[in-house]
């Protein structure tokens, strides 16, 4: 499936589930993301490029990461036609660096190793210093995947506002996502 950095963030969202992603060779496939758009007021650039977000309203393709609770961190793809959208990376099925996502994580067990966007970008090695960096240069890698499965759309998670929006996407069957979809989704 190929992507495309232009695409709404619903449907880029939804077209990086099987894409797979590293950072310097550590990495796997994508099972779990989020989509965020300007007009949407969970969204870091609802409101407008301000500190932290201007990254988001820059070119498309390009990392945006941030660290929320004050500690860990997150990490984004800039997208869209529009200025300010983002695709949140929720997940991913840890594939290459095995051994450096345990030694980061501490952990034996495969699943827990990127089931969600904090441990995914400790598990990678992701810091701010890769704030604006192209997601498809060294030391990223994006290649885009044929998805074997059936992608699950859901209400976002871990948000107070505009949570109802049904702009979780998963992949069906995964063993690695960050929290199951709801029943029937």
């Amino acid at each position: 499936m190929s992507l495309d950095f232009r695409d709404d963030p619903q449907t880029f969202a939804q077209a990086l589930i099987g894409a797979t992603l590293t950072l310097d060779g550590v990495g796997g496939v994508i099972v779990e993301t989020e989509a965020y758009e300007i007009s949407d007021p969970a969204s870091h650039s609802f409101g407008g490029p301000r500190g932290r977000n201007l990254i988001m309203f820059g070119p498309v393709g390009r990392a945006y990461v941030y660290r929320i609770y004050g500690l860990h961190l997150c990490l984004n793809i800039v997208c869209g036609p529009d200025l300010g959208g983002a695709v949140l990376i929720r997940a991913l099925e840890p594939t290459k660096g095995l051994e450096a996502m345990h030694a980061r994580r501490g952990l034996a067990a495969a699943q827990a190793l990127c089931s969600g966007p904090g441990r995914l970008c400790q598990a990678l090695g992701v810091s701010m210093a890769h704030n604006g960096l192209a997601i498809d240069a060294p030391p990223f890698e994006l290649m885009g995947g044929d998805r074997a499965g059936k992608v699950l759309v859901g209400p976002r998670i871990g948000i107070t506002k505009a949570a109802e929006q049904p702009w979780r996407f998963g992949l069906a069957g995964s063993k690695f996502l960050s929290r199951p979809f709801p029943k029937g989704a």
